[in-house]
């Protein structure tokens, strides 16, 4: 079994504690986002577990529990994501320079296919023109030489659940942008892949993704993982099947593009980092924070 951690929002940057004792004691619940009333209770050992991949954008205040979840049992790698955003966009996140040394850290410390560095998505509205997106994403490739194995890249999906005012990349920046991410990659020797697009770059050295990735996942385990597609996921997502331990509505990032929160508040619910389900309805009396 692969555990995502998650998908759905955050864990590592805001329910660290949670989710090393959720390891620890081995026991998640978890609601189905369409359904809350129906929980799956998830029971597993370090032996059940093939791997674990943690979704981030901030590993900061994950970095010390990485260490005694690795002592546990738990083979993991990080799905990172990085982008140039400043707070107009992104506003919970700390300055990207401070981010860029945390996933260095990682690669440093577990090795470069510990961390899959996502540039994602890609939106181009006001500053943030194909060109300047190709600017940054060099500086960042400079700055992440070595410490990342592999590159995902995405561009902006509109969802339902979005703050409005975003817009589909353009056709005409889809190919300048893809042209210019899949020659800078390959002058820093980044494998660069491309998840859930309809186009084909391969052109440019940029194939398709699979972002719960078997093979990295064997790479973790240090052995053989058996995996089937994920039927879950969108239309051309290459992902292996996994179980989602997280919940919509509990990220305090804010990005405003976010498919998850739209930069809409934290729904009103509680946290107990001692209770195996991430947030509980307001007026739960089991916990509180």
């Amino acid at each position: 079994m692969i555990l995502s951690a998650s998908r759905r929002t955050d864990l590592p940057a805001f329910y660290g504690e949670w989710l090393e004792n959720r390891l620890r004691e081995g026991r998640v619940l978890a609601p189905n986002p369409y359904n809350p009333h129906q929980v799956r209770d998830l029971r597993f050992t370090p032996e059940d577990i093939d791997c674990v991949v943690f979704w981030t954008k901030n590993a900061g205040p994950f970095l010390p529990r990485l260490p005694r979840i690795r002592e546990m049992g738990y083979p993991f790698y990080f799905q990172h994501t990085l982008t140039p955003y400043g707070p107009e966009l992104e506003p919970g996140l700390p300055d990207k320079r401070q981010v860029l040394s945390f996933m260095r850290r990682i690669g440093e410390t577990y090795g470069p296919d510990s961390l899959v560095w996502r540039y994602d998505p890609i939106l181009t509205c006001g500053k943030w023109t194909a060109e300047r997106h190709l600017e940054a994403f060099g500086q960042l490739c400079r700055g992440m030489e070595g410490a990342a194995g592999r590159c995902i890249i995405s561009f902006l999906d509109i969802y339902a659940r979005m703050e409005r005012g975003f817009s589909p990349v353009s056709p005409e920046d889809v190919e300048k942008l893809a042209a210019g991410i899949g020659k800078i990659a390959e002058e820093y020797r980044l494998p660069v892949s491309a998840c859930c697009e309809e186009g084909d770059f391969s052109r440019w050295g940029i194939g398709k993704s699979a972002c719960i990735d078997p093979a990295l996942a064997e790479k973790a385990a240090g052995r053989p993982v058996p995996t089937q597609k994920d039927r879950n996921q969108r239309e051309g997502c290459g992902c292996a099947a996994s179980v989602d331990i997280g919940m919509y509505g509990a990220c305090r990032h804010g990005c405003r593009y976010c498919y998850a929160s739209g930069g809409k508040r934290l729904r009103s619910s509680r946290h107990d980092p001692d209770h195996p389900q991430l947030l509980l309805p307001a007026e739960s009396k089991e916990c509180g924070f």
